[in-house]
């Protein structure tokens, strides 16, 4: 993913920015096998120009390490995240992009929340939100919406309800004099009241309010999703909730749902093959729930 040991061929300087657009569809549509092989060409492109490598072409190294590391949080690669969001902060500082530089100080913690640095976490973002640049512009102003909802989330897995919930109202809140979607460069899923919502989904699971979960599913269409991938993520998220309150045929609907959206990432998500067995372990397996398993590599 990070363009090392590939040999395939690169794409010719004039065609990165048509190369960076394709890995960005891939993500955003969850077609994992085509931006396994595209983002790491692209990483080895944007090296291959060396001293050239500045200006645009610098913003696309930046880019596409910014999405190597969420590609990588996915995978639950820890070790290859940190290297690729450590790149990606590099660029940013070096081609000085602002909103760059905020992105992945998000990525670095959302790894410092995996890594169970929850209080680090919660630091990164909300220091990174306090940037004068980002109170400059709408786009600045989004990316701090999306910094602030990710410190929600890692209050949310310190167990800090409270705390959580104050923070989501507030990226709420920014969502909500935005008006609509604000699209991002550097985040192509974009910022939006319904993205917010997402992340409370999340958040309340986290801080082990089952139940509030899919009362906050319920409050959100799916369609007012940017994205495939953050469709997907909707349907996992929720299915995760089911499980824990013990709603296992309402689960797997969920999972279905998921798969539905986006196939090949349902399949390849270390969470979700997770959750698959356990549903298989831990009852009753319906022939939906070993098909799903079996289409996901979850069989024991």
């Amino acid at each position: 993913m990070l363009g090392i040991g590939q040999d395939h061929e690169l794409p010719a300087t004039e065609q990165l920015p048509v190369e960076l657009a394709r890995v960005h569809a891939d993500f955003h549509t969850c077609h994992s096998a085509s931006l396994a092989v595209r983002l790491p060409r692209l990483i080895r492109a944007g090296h291959a120009l060396g001293s050239e490598a500045e200006g645009d072409h610098l913003d696309l190294l930046g880019q596409s390490y910014l999405l190597a590391t969420r590609t990588l949080v996915k995978l639950d690669e820890q070790q290859l995240g940190w290297m690729a969001a450590d790149r990606a902060r590099q660029v940013a500082e070096t081609a000085g992009h602002p909103l760059a530089v905020a992105e992945a100080a998000r990525n670095l913690a959302v790894l410092a929340r995996r890594a169970g640095w929850e209080d680090q976490a919660l630091s990164i973002t909300l220091n990174a939100a306090d940037d004068p640049a980002l109170r400059a512009s709408r786009s600045g102003a989004a990316e701090r919406g999306l910094l602030i909802q990710s410190a929600a989330y890692s209050a949310a897995r310190g167990g800090d309800r409270e705390g959580m919930r104050e923070l989501t109202d507030e990226a709420a809140a920014i969502a909500a004099s935005l008006g609509g979607t604000t699209v991002l460069r550097d985040h192509g899923g974009g910022f939006s009241p319904a993205t917010v919502q997402l992340h409370r989904i999340s958040a309340e699971f986290s801080t082990g309010a089952p139940s509030a979960a899919p009362a906050a599913a319920r409050a959100l269409p799916t369609q007012s999703l940017p994205s495939v991938e953050r469709r997907a993520r909707y349907y996992t998220d929720v299915a995760a909730a089911l499980a824990l309150r013990g709603h296992r045929d309402e689960c797997v609907r969920s999972l279905l749902a998921a798969e539905h959206q986006a196939p090949q990432e349902t399949h390849s998500r270390p969470a979700v093959k997770s959750l698959i067995s356990g549903l298989l372990m831990s009852g009753r397996a319906t022939p939906e729930l070993r098909a799903l398993a079996a289409r996901a590599g979850a069989l024991p």
